[in-house]
């Protein structure tokens, strides 16, 4: 299954990160990006998300200096874009996969991508992994251990229902009772002529 194999490489990434759980460290994708195209895609999606899981952790400090906050906040909508980047990346993978495959005159289009489900997902993870480690923090009280696997509980439960739908997604578009659009990204703040305050500098 398609979510089985994505979470297995999503559970490495994450595993890979803590290593040295530090968000400036190199990276190095362990698949062949012409061999292994999907995967290579996915263990990148996920480290991007997992390195702006921590830029989120860190900017949240109280005590961060407002100058380190800002240069933070610009490494943040950098890691923001380049997620966007691979959404759209993996969604031409799934265009490619599916593009022999004629939409029945009764096909419907989902609310949402396949690589957007698959955003989702990766989050998922991340919550999950971290959520575990809370709910293993002896440091922590009994009540909040307690209330951290309650909390898992419902994310491992999001998971199955999340793989289900986007399993379905897939099944649903190889035999054409659903068809891919992707709209491809419109967005204004980063372009000098659509944001006001950037052309207004030109």
């Amino acid at each position: 299954m398609f979510t089985q194999n994505a979470l297995e490489i999503f559970e490495k990434v994450i595993t890979d990160y803590h290593i040295k759980d530090d968000p400036y460290q190199s990276f190095e994708n362990p698949y062949d990006p012409k061999a292994e195209v999907l995967n290579h895609l996915l263990y990148r999606k996920c480290w991007i998300d997992t390195v702006q899981w921590h830029y989120e952790d860190i900017i949240r400090d109280p005590q961060i200096e407002p100058v380190a906050a800002l240069t933070l906040k610009r490494q943040i909508d950098a890691s923001n874009q380049d997620r966007t980047d691979m959404v759209e990346y993996i969604d031409s993978y799934f265009l490619e996969q599916y593009k022999e495959v004629t939409p029945k005159n009764s096909a419907t289009i989902n609310t949402e991508s396949p690589a957007w489900g698959v955003d989702r997902l990766s989050i998922l993870a991340l919550k999950i992994y971290h959520m575990r480690q809370e709910t293993l923090r002896y440091d922590a009280s009994v009540a909040h251990r307690t209330a951290c696997q309650t909390k898992l509980d419902v994310l491992l439960e999001q998971r199955h229902d999340l793989s289900t739908a986007i399993e379905q997604l897939l099944k649903d578009i190889a035999s054409g009772d659903k068809y891919m659009k992707v709209y491809k990204q419109m967005k204004m703040y980063n372009d000098d002529e659509l944001n006001p305050v950037l052309r207004g500098q030109k």
